[in-house]
């Protein structure tokens, strides 16, 4: 074997982009064939903590959530977001996980989980604010939120 070969591995592509999902607490998140990933950048301000090899699978779970779950968004103001979510069973979980694990490493937002009546499954509101300085942030959150849910409807 030539010394090339013996320094990769034939199962990895050099370059290759790969987009990871988690399984949340009770409520499966299973990616959509057919989504494609937004052109649009996100705002990641110097205040998380979050090791960046990690955000990637972090803003993957947040995808799959508004492509899954969220119905409607809505900017209350610059700080502060309001999205509708359905979903089976378990969502509140998930949310309620996400957005803790959330809090841990970007402790400038303030997530909110109301759960609504609902006939089947679960329907909850979840409001998220900033401080000002993170307007941003939640700006570039909300777009993303938005722009993947429409995509989920065409």
């Amino acid at each position: 074997m030539d010394a090339l070969a013996q320094q990769s591995d034939p199962a990895l592509a050099s370059g290759t982009w790969v987009q990871a999902y988690r399984r949340g607490d009770g409520v499966g998140v299973t990616p959509n064939p057919c989504f494609e990933e937004p052109a649009m950048p996100v705002v990641v301000p110097d205040a998380c903590t979050l090791p960046t090899v990690e955000r990637p699978v972090r803003l993957a779970e947040f995808d799959a959530l508004f492509a899954t779950a969220v119905r409607q968004v809505d900017t209350v103001s610059p700080t502060h977001t309001r999205m509708r979510l359905t979903g089976p069973a378990g969502l509140s979980a998930t949310v309620r996980d996400l957005t803790a694990r959330e809090t841990e490493c970007c402790s400038f937002f303030t997530f909110t989980v109301t759960p609504e009546p609902a006939d089947d499954g679960e329907m909850l509101i979840l409001d998220v604010k900033v401080p000002a300085q993170y307007a941003d942030v939640l700006r570039s959150l909300a777009e993303r939120a938005g722009a993947i849910m429409a995509g989920q409807k065409s």
